[in-house]
């Protein structure tokens, strides 16, 4: 199985920006295509973008414009870099990994699955 660890999550007042990072291991990153998701308290888990082997983007309509994926197929990393940054996006955002392109966000159904880190925006 895949092993996923995020980091880069904090606390940022609203306008500013993050980066989070998730470091991949335990089988060939360049395989799998990547996502990250995110909970908030109250809320359904969110798809947030995906970053398939070439490259091609995907993303929520909620974030398109001030979300970018990328990926580090070198160092074996997904980024999410993370501008214009509101309230609600506060939220814990976690990577996954499926070697398939999936429109679901049940944990069960991905390789691998992160624990998460805690982005808090305040207004």
């Amino acid at each position: 199985q895949v092993q996923l660890v995020e980091s880069g999550g904090g606390l940022v007042q609203a306008g500013g920006s993050l980066r989070l990072s998730c470091a991949v291991s335990g089988r060939t990153f360049s395989n799998y295509v990547m996502y990250w998701f995110r909970e908030a308290p109250g809320k359904e888990r969110e798809f947030v973008a995906a970053i398939r082997r070439i490259g091609w983007t995907y993303y929520a309509d909620s974030v398109k414009g001030r979300f970018t994926i990328s990926r580090d197929n070198a160092k074996n990393t997904v980024y999410l870099q993370m501008n214009s940054l509101k309230p609600e996006d506060t939220a814990v955002y976690h990577c996954a990994a499926d070697t398939n392109l999936r429109s679901d966000s049940d944990v069960a159904n991905y390789d691998g699955w992160g624990q998460g880190t805690q982005v808090i925006v305040s207004s």
